[in-house]
């Protein structure tokens, strides 16, 4: 068995400040770019939802390699300093230039740069502390993430507000300048490489033959009936979940001045607000088991979804995102702990979060393509309702074809069986 790890006070105090930083860098501006493309731009929905699209196609174009490079490489810290710099330039390019030509390419730019950071930073700290503490640890990490969307979506709409929009542009690029800064005093030799990749532990007794013949391989892994069911569950969520806040941004943009970024920042301000005790409580209870507290996650998705067409408030909109906070405060957690279960001592984790994530910038592309396409035909009404219907979807594959991957069950349902 592994030896405890024990990381020092700065690297893991650094891995706290890099989730900070990265917390408003790793998806660019986000929702707020669907608020500028609309009130300061005059684009319409369906173009909103194609540039919003960009980012995610090259998402899944960029998602699997990405995980198989960071498997690969011991200079996980390059690769997120490299990232950081491809967001930084893009969301300085949109702020200075929104055109079509422009926001699309650097929508593209911060997609690919999506792609690099969660499996590197997920790398870094299984590599840091190991199996035996991932649960707390992403806990942690996930707590910490949710504090810097706090900050940094109390900073985007104060410059929105009493600065301009396009501030927000620069406040990210600042924000990619501290995450440099940060991943960069990670000691690197107390990251072990091997064990990042999620090999370098015993796997149980009826896997131990099969991992000294060699790795899983990729079309191994795809054929494993647990991570197809559970990649469908994601797929499908994300599907649900993407065009919620940016069509609640243009529902805002409508008629309100720049208190729309306010109100935006006061929709992620909610939602962090909640995330950061929920995702701390999942790594906790995750523990004994994941699939009863990722359930919960599921099952206020498309409550949420039913909820925003009730009321164009924009108090009420704000209070809906407490949901939000549910949800992504659990989802954070858990599918980090449930992938890491699934893939533990193949020396595929990080490929294999690359295949999910290649899944979910999917889901995200295609749901705001479609509410793109929806609401500018039949309104917002209907496009909520669509996604709130794809939840239900979601909520139904998750519950009854995935099993619960703590109790050492699910290596049983090996990809033979499939």
């Amino acid at each position: 068995m592994q030896q405890q790890r024990r990381p020092s006070k700065k690297s893991l105090r650094s891995l706290d400040y890099l989730n900070v930083f990265l917390a408003d860098v790793r998806d660019g501006v986000g929702p707020y770019l669907s608020i500028y493309l609309k009130a300061s731009a005059n684009w319409n929905p369906a173009q909103i939802g194609m540039a919003m699209s960009a980012s995610a196609i090259a998402t899944v174009i960029a998602q699997t390699p990405a995980g198989a490079l960071v498997d690969r490489l011991r200079q996980k810290r390059m690769l997120i300093v490299l990232a950081a710099v491809f967001v930084s330039i893009g969301c300085i390019a949109m702020g200075l230039f929104p055109n079509l030509p422009v926001v699309i390419g650097s929508q593209i730019m911060i997609g690919i740069a999506a792609a690099i950071f969660p499996p590197a930073i997920t790398a870094i700290t299984l590599g840091l502390v190991g199996h035996e503490r991932l649960d707390r640890r992403v806990g942690r990490n996930e707590t910490f993430n949710h504090t810097g969307n706090l900050l940094a979506a109390t900073l985007a709409g104060l410059v929105g507000y009493f600065i301009a929009r396009k501030a927000i542009f620069f406040l990210v690029a600042a924000m990619a300048v501290g995450s440099i800064i940060s991943v960069r005093m990670i000691r690197e030799r107390e990251i072990d490489h091997e064990l990042a990749r999620g090999d370098g532990e015993e796997r149980e007794e009826e896997d131990n033959q099969k991992h000294q013949q060699g790795h899983e391989g990729i079309l191994q892994l795809l054929s494993d009936r647990q991570i197809l069911f559970f990649t469908i569950a994601v797929v499908l969520f994300h599907f649900a979940n993407a065009a919620m806040l940016p069509l609640v941004g243009q529902e805002l943009a409508q008629g309100k001045g720049t208190s729309d970024t306010v109100y935006m920042s006061a929709c992620i301000i909610v939602a962090q607000l909640v995330m950061i005790p929920v995702s701390n409580l999942a790594g906790r209870f995750a523990h004994t088991a994941r699939k009863p507290i990722f359930l919960l996650g599921f099952a206020v998705l498309p409550i949420r979804g039913v909820l925003y067409t009730l009321s164009g408030n924009p108090y009420f909109l704000v209070s809906v995102q407490i949901l939000d906070g549910i949800a992504g405060g659990i989802f954070g957690v858990l599918s980090v702990l449930m992938v890491a279960d699934l893939t533990k001592g193949t020396g595929r984790f990080n490929v294999t979060q690359g295949m999910l994530n290649t899944a979910i910038g999917i889901g995200a592309g295609l749901s705001n393509v479609l509410a793109g396409f929806v609401v500018k035909s039949a309104g917002y009404n209907v496009g909520f309702l669509i996604l709130a219907a794809i939840a239900v979807v979601a909520l139904a594959v998750f519950w009854f074809c995935v099993p619960e991957t703590k109790t050492g069950v699910n290596r049983k349902a090996s990809p033979q069986t499939a």
